[in-house]
């Protein structure tokens, strides 16, 4: 009880201490830490450049050898060229050997867990820092309102909830990053300002700002090469997931629960609203047949993107500033004869003959690749 002359705050809610946010940066950041350890750019490109061998030319030797960024100071860390890699990060062979998500891995080689690694790790260093920021500053207000177990099962089954609707519409890519998760918890936002309506005062003006912030950022989505069907399929998993773990009892049942001895209402008050417990039924229903239909769809090689013809706009709609559709500046076709090998690179039509001492070396070909796309 508060002394005479003092006043205490009323919380009708317990405010919870946030140290799950932070450990899931940490991990995040330390995750991406070993696949920069694990790229090793330097003994890759080195053993680039004696594959190419002398043939090619001493400026493509000399590129293979010397391309990655920052090696000097960073040794085995040095990120990939930036041609290769805009966002300052590892080789997407790097991201697939940790845990990327690639459809043809899940549906045909099994690797269910695919679904959950790939959210823990980003593709450079622009990628994960905007992704932390934007998870602390999302992340630690919502853990303190409903605590570390609530928010950690959003987190992660959001971020299932993104990887799945990816790996059904971007069959050909590969995916990472948490996006999915962080638009759930912004999904989560939603459907909790709904569920609790009666408790918020200024009810439209936090519903139009929250609205707002999620269409800016959906909105980003739809520049190419990014995975907006993972922030689509984490917003809806973690808005339906919301109205099942965010539901807040009624003030008038916690003034019940906390009134003293004697001056208790005559009629007891519910704990909760009846369209909140109408909402929560519904919710539950959707999100677990949503979840086992798109699992069996994944699990049957279901391309969903060949069924919807218009679902594409939804990650990316071409402008006269870019193509949709164009090929990566790096990608470059191959094929080989021997110790001959031929390269045409996609985005500029240009040919060129190689013999090197070792034709299938991915890491001699790719380097010969951005070469020739330069």
């Amino acid at each position: 009880m508060p002394r005479r002359g003092e006043t205490q705050e009323f919380r009708p809610f317990r405010r919870w201490f946030p140290f799950l946010v932070p450990l899931f940066v940490a991990a995040n950041i330390a995750l991406f830490v070993r696949t920069m350890y694990v790229n090793d750019c330097p003994a890759h490109a080195a053993a680039a450049a004696a594959a190419i061998g002398d043939s090619v030319g001493g400026a493509a030797r000399a590129a293979a050898a010397h391309g990655c960024m920052l090696e000097p100071d960073l040794g085995r860390y040095a990120f990939q060229p930036y041609k290769e890699n805009p966002l300052v990060g590892p080789t997407s062979a790097t991201l697939l050997e940790m845990g990327a998500l690639e459809t043809g891995k899940v549906a045909r080689d099994h690797e269910w867990w695919r679904l959950i690694t790939c959210i823990w790790l980003h593709a450079g260093v622009i990628h994960i820092l905007a992704n932390m920021l934007s998870l602390l500053m999302i992340g630690i207000r919502l853990e303190k309102e409903f605590g570390f177990l609530r928010i950690g099962t959003l987190y992660v089954i959001s971020g299932v909830g993104g990887s799945l609707l990816s790996a059904l519409f971007m069959v050909s890519n590969i995916s990472v990053g948490a996006s999915g998760a962080l638009f759930g918890l912004l999904g989560s936002m939603l459907s909790e300002l709904i569920t609790n309506w009666t408790i918020y005062e200024n009810k439209c003006a936090a519903l139009l700002t929250l609205v707002m912030i999620i269409v800016i950022n959906l909105a980003v989505g739809i520049l190419p090469h990014v995975d907006n069907f993972a922030h689509i399929g984490g917003f809806v998993s973690s808005f339906f997931l919301g109205f099942v773990l965010l539901m807040r009892p009624q003030f008038g049942y916690i003034n019940q629960k906390n009134s003293r001895l004697g001056v208790h209402s005559a009629t007891p008050k519910s704990k909760y609203k009846i369209y909140q417990i109408v909402l929560l039924v519904i919710a539950l229903v959707i999100l677990i047949c949503g979840f086992i239909t798109g699992f069996v769809l994944l699990m049957h090689g279901f391309d969903a993107s060949q069924q919807c013809s218009w679902c594409h706009y939804l990650s990316c709609v071409p402008t006269s500033q870019w193509d949709c559709n164009k090929a990566p500046s790096n990608y470059c076709l191959s094929s080989q004869l021997g110790d001959q090998l031929n390269l045409t690179c996609q985005s500029t039509g240009k040919t060129e003959t190689y013999v090197i001492s070792s034709p299938s070396n991915p890491e001699a070909v790719k380097h010969l690749c951005l070469g020739l796309c330069s």
